[in-house]
């Protein structure tokens, strides 16, 4: 039988310790040039539109962390929109950090749930969405809370494009388990991997992240998941 996804926060604390003053400022002067706003009511928002300049396709970040995922991205591609999702200040603060000091304008970030900006994005208007080394919630009671649920990678599915590709890693055996238990009884994924080495290894350009490095120092080798819309 099915374990049911109950509905819930999906994040934790959002905020740690105090922010050093450079970072506060950032947070009060450059997140509310990054931020977007949805308010209950809005029309469904052209994420295209968020960017000073024409994109050529914009990609989603969910729990971005400290954001050295997403600025390598942003860096790498300018041609391509970013949004990032993630509630944690202390991460933002850290990302904004980057997009001042480098002057990356193709970065706009919802520090919400994730959820309230899916729902807000119009269907097919997404050309990636990355879920990396998310928070596992190991304990039983707290599983409710993991991102990967029925329910939201419908969510995902919908605001993908054709083509596009969703992207999952984690260095947690049991939440590895649990993504691929529900996106292979999903209506809107396919599993692309052919061979182990497929979910081994990482993505072509592939930076790493702190978070990843230090689960396999902990001996805690991570696995790449990639997921096309049907």
């Amino acid at each position: 039988m099915n374990e049911p996804d109950g509905a819930g926060s999906f994040f934790g604390r959002r905020k740690g310790k105090a922010l050093r003053p450079g970072h506060e400022a950032l947070v009060q002067t450059l997140l509310p040039r990054l931020r977007i706003d949805l308010n209950p009511g809005d029309a469904p928002i052209d994420p295209a539109d968020l960017f000073p300049h024409a994109v050529s396709c914009v990609r989603l970040e969910i729990g971005f962390g400290g954001g050295e995922h997403l600025a390598h991205e942003a860096r790498t591609h300018p041609e391509v929109g970013y949004i990032g999702c993630e509630p944690f200040v202390n991460g933002v603060a850290k990302l904004l950090a980057v997009i001042s000091s480098e002057r990356l304008d193709n970065v706009r970030i919802f520090d919400r749930d994730a959820t309230e900006l899916l729902a807000a994005l119009p269907s097919g208007s997404i050309d990636r969405a990355d879920l990396l080394f998310p928070d596992p919630w190991p304990k039983r009671r707290q599983r409710k809370r993991r991102f990967v649920s029925d329910e939201n990678l419908a969510a995902l599915a919908r605001v993908l494009r054709s083509g596009a590709e969703f992207r999952f890693a984690t260095d947690i055996d049991d939440y590895a388990g649990w993504t691929l238990a529900r996106v292979l009884r999903s209506r809107g994924f396919v599993w692309q991997a052919a061979e182990a080495d497929d979910w081994r290894r990482p993505w072509d350009g592939w930076p790493g992240t702190r978070y990843e490095a230090k689960a396999r120092e902990a001996g805690r080798p991570a696995v790449y998941l990639s997921f096309s819309p049907r």
